[in-house]
Parts: structure tokens; C-alpha cells; sequence
């Protein structure tokens, strides 16, 4: 259950934007400096790392609701007390540079675990996309048994496009809609399609089946905030642009 009003209601338009500035990112003036630009641009929520520290700083800052990303369960606790609103087991990307991968068993452990912690907060669970389609759609469904409410899909980190361009942006982001489409078909709880998309494959993501969009790099890797404020705005635009409808 979605536990934020606003947030379920966005969900419930296909209007979601969340900003992520990094499971692992603790530089307290970029993920300032990225929430703010999420909250002018317009963005519906923001990501950030399950640090106390970090989230009664952003808590002060802006007022989006803001979840926070980790892989160790325990850190939620303590986040959620010092004001995260919602919680993401996920946001992989920055460990498939270290070689270090999540299979099914691990994502399903992790979500046990955070259950038993917290068994009322909004959850969001990122499904790997270095698993099998086939497996990811497994995986989803199994996690919305063991009581998740959002699934993320990803994929940006690992695709190769060969082109540039328009047609480079729609390689990029391939993998995250080919999960996006198979896996809002098997589940019925809201899908987040997050990895490597861009104001022209944003369109594509909800007619693919998505409720909604993360972002991360697009934003985060910026370092002028009015450069960040105007791609969160593109992206915003492109939600409310119409979509393709994709047949079933």
C-alpha cells in the first residue's frame, strides 16, 4: 500500500517522476542540490541513500515526499525515524561496477527482512536486470507476495547503444522497457521503469506499462542546478505528453 496520498495519486495518473541521486552517494551539496532542482522542476518524489544525516538535511529543504535506497535492511529503521516516507531495496546499478550482482533469493531475502523491520511502510523493490525477462517477471511476482508495493525496473547501466542520437537513447533504454512491459503485465501493484531513460523514451516507458519514471545519471551527474532543474522539467513534460499505446 501506497502510503503518501499524492504519491498514490500520481501512481494512480501515471504521472510519477522519482529523482534518484544515489544509494551511494553521501555529498550532501550534489543530493542538495539534486532534490531541489527535483522539487522547482516538479518532480513527484526523490531517492536518496538511507543516511540519518543526509535525510533530515534534505527533510529541511524540500518538502517531496523521500525515499531512500539501500541494501542492508537495518538502515531503514533509523531513516524512517529520522523522516524517509518510503523505502527502496535497490537501485543496483552502482555495485555492477564492483562485480557484485543480486540473485532472486537475495532480493526476496532482503524483502523478508525489511518486511519483518517495518511491515507498514511503503516498499519499493528493484528487480535485477542482469536476471533472465523471464526470471524478473518470477521475481516480481514473488515479491509482491512477500509484500512489496512498488517494483523498479532497471537496466540503463549495462546496455551498449550503437548509435547516437534518438536512436542511441531508445538502445539505452531497452532493457528497462522490455522489463517494464513484461512485468506491469504480471503484477498488479505499480511499476517504476528507472535506468537509463531520457525525456524521448519517457513516453515509451508508460505506454510500455510503467505508472511512472526514475531517473538518476540524467540529473545527477549534472553540476549546473539550473541545468538539473530544466532536464526535470523535460521529463516532466514528457510524462504528460501523449503516449503510444503499446498492443498487448
Amino acid at each position: 500500500m501506497i502510503n503518501n496520498s499524492k504519491l498514490a495519486q500520481a501512481f494512480a495518473t501515471k504521472k510519477v517522476l522519482k529523482v534518484i541521486s544515489g544509494l551511494n552517494n553521501f555529498d550532501v551539496n550534489n543530493v542538495s542540490a539534486v532534490c531541489q532542482a527535483a522539487e522547482l522542476g516538479g518532480a513527484t518524489f526523490v531517492d536518496i541513500a538511507a543516511d540519518v544525516n543526509l535525510i533530515k538535511t534534505i527533510r529541511q529543504l524540500i518538502s517531496l515526499p523521500i525515499c531512500v535506497s539501500a541494501v542492508n535492511p537495518s538502515l531503514f529503521v533509523d531513516a524512517v525515524n529520522a523522516g524517509a516516507d518510503l523505502i527502496e531495496i535497490g537501485n543496483f546499478d552502482s555495485f555492477y561496477g564492483q562485480g557484485i550482482t543480486f540473485s532472486s533469493e537475495d532480493v526476496l531475502r532482503l524483502t523478508r527482512e525489511t518486511r519483518a523491520l517495518l511491515p507498514h511502510i511503503t516498499l519499493s523493490v528493484t528487480v535485477p536486470h542482469t536476471l533472465p525477462l523471464d526470471q524478473q517477471v518470477e521475481l516480481a511476482q514473488a515479491l509482491v507476495t512477500e509484500g512489496a508495493d512498488i517494483i523498479q525496473t532497471e537496466g540503463g547501466t549495462s546496455s551498449n547503444p550503437n548509435h547516437s542520437g534518438i536512436l542511441g537513447l531508445i538502445e539505452k533504454a531497452s532493457p528497462t522497457l522490455a522489463a517494464a512491459y513484461a512485468i506491469s503485465r504480471a503484477v498488479e501493484i505499480p511499476v517504476l521503469c528507472a535506468s537509463g531513460l531520457s525525456d524521448v523514451t519517457t513516453p515509451m516507458a508508460i505506454a510500455a506499462g510503467a505508472d511512472g519514471i526514475g531517473v538518476g545519471s540524467a540529473v545527477n551527474k549534472l553540476n549546473d542546478p539550473v541545468a538539473m532543474v530544466a532536464v526535470v522539467r523535460t521529463l516532466v513534460e514528457a510524462l504528460n505528453s501523449p503516449s503510444v499505446t503499446v498492443p498487448v
